[in-house]
């Protein structure tokens, strides 16, 4: 039975709507320091996503959104997997794994399932298509309970490979960001037998303090190494989270409030920058995925696994065919840091627009990269 492939369908009981629009209603709001963006999530801001939730926001909408699309699960390795399988209509499509970050879910990839899996209808080429599997990460949303500890980013992509080799796919490639990128990139370091590429939309790779390594970058590289110095100096929730994941659990699947404010940060920025244009309703599908099935705190453990072995930052060898996909509004992947440990980088795209979830808001760039990727390696 472990390795049976079960239909699954979201359906959230009412009770459980009620509560979360009760438990809104009921919010403890802080005293608000100041109305910037220096102390954390402004007050008024988590405020205007709160009652959007709560007024606006209609979950069975978006619930039928993601049902619309064939789900499964299965138990690998003693997790519970719960992943999208949407078949390509294109007989010769290549199967490709797309994985997520935090603090999102399979609701990242909404926008290219189609372009991706049917590009026909979508005015593309269909000489290039994909089957598409598409993994809630173990202990996210419907890959839950997290069974246990040890679910880093190199075990999770030795889960990933097993899931292709048991829906039957004996080829194919993979694509990610955020965690979704460590876990691919460790997915390329292991290179298992029938894996033709990764694609990623960072590789954390580092200066590492050797004569003239900045001589060669390019200058959209050298602005992301300012982006970089600000991240690190605002990324409070990776230190909690790489450090004490089940203290911050307790306020995260107790309070929607906040939990909204705590997934805020690293969608909207640290300064706000992406607070007018990022799209809010896809934001409370990935918040309310989190709240229904209360793994907010097992999620931020793979932070706290990450940390524990270095998986999906270590420098290993990575001999697999490798694309990335460097978008402004993000961590700019440097070439020459990169190259350190990935030997068979044969595609570099420096995005004119798109940020961290570039699958939500820049698709149409992302569904190109990849095609484009994949097609000069079938």
């Amino acid at each position: 039975m472990t390795a049976a492939i079960r239909p699954f369908r979201i359906d959230i009981p009412q009770t459980a709507i009620d509560d979360l629009q009760q438990r809104l209603c009921q919010t403890r709001w802080p005293h608000a320091v100041a109305e910037d963006w220096r102390h954390g999530q402004p007050a008024g801001f988590i405020r205007e996503l709160a009652d959007q939730w709560l007024n606006d926001y209609d979950w069975r909408h978006h619930e039928a959104a993601l049902n619309r699309h064939p789900q499964f699960t299965t138990e690998i390795d003693g997790q519970t997997i719960h992943f999208l399988h949407v078949r390509s209509p294109e007989p010769h499509a290549l199967p490709l794994l797309l994985t997520h970050g935090w603090p999102s879910t399979v609701a990242e990839f909404l926008d290219v399932i189609g372009p991706l899996s049917d590009p026909r209808s979508h005015g593309l080429d269909p000489a290039v298509a994909f089957h598409l599997v598409i993994p809630s990460l173990p202990g996210f949303a419907f890959s839950s309970p997290l069974a246990g500890p040890g679910w880093d980013a190199a075990r999770t992509a030795a889960a990933w490979d097993a899931l292709m080799k048991r829906l039957g796919y004996e080829r194919y490639g993979a694509q990610g960001g955020d965690v979704g990128a460590l876990v691919t990139r460790e997915l390329g370091i292991l290179n298992p037998q029938g894996l033709v590429g990764v694609h990623l939309q960072q590789i954390f790779a580092f200066p590492s303090g050797a004569p003239g390594e900045m001589d060669k970058l390019s200058p959209f590289e050298l602005a992301g190494l300012a982006g970089l110095e600000r991240f690190q100096k605002y990324n409070g929730y990776v230190e909690i989270q790489s450090k004490r994941p089940a203290t911050l659990g307790f306020g995260l699947v107790d309070s929607p409030a906040g939990l909204l404010a705590w997934n805020a940060e690293l969608f909207f920025g640290f300064d706000g920058e992406a607070a007018a244009t990022m799209d809010r309703e896809r934001f409370l599908t990935h918040v309310s995925l989190y709240w229904f099935t209360a793994t907010a705190g097992q999620a931020a453990q793979s932070y706290y696994e990450n940390a524990r072995t270095g998986a999906g930052y270590r420098e290993l060898p990575n001999a697999a065919p490798t694309a990335v996909a460097s978008f402004p509004n993000d961590f700019r992947t440097v070439r020459a840091f990169a190259e350190r440990s990935h030997s068979h980088i044969v595609q570099w795209t420096e995005m004119p627009e798109g940020g961290h979830f570039a699958a939500t808001d820049a698709p149409a760039l992302l569904v190109e990269d990849i095609r484009k990727f994949f097609a000069r390696l079938d």
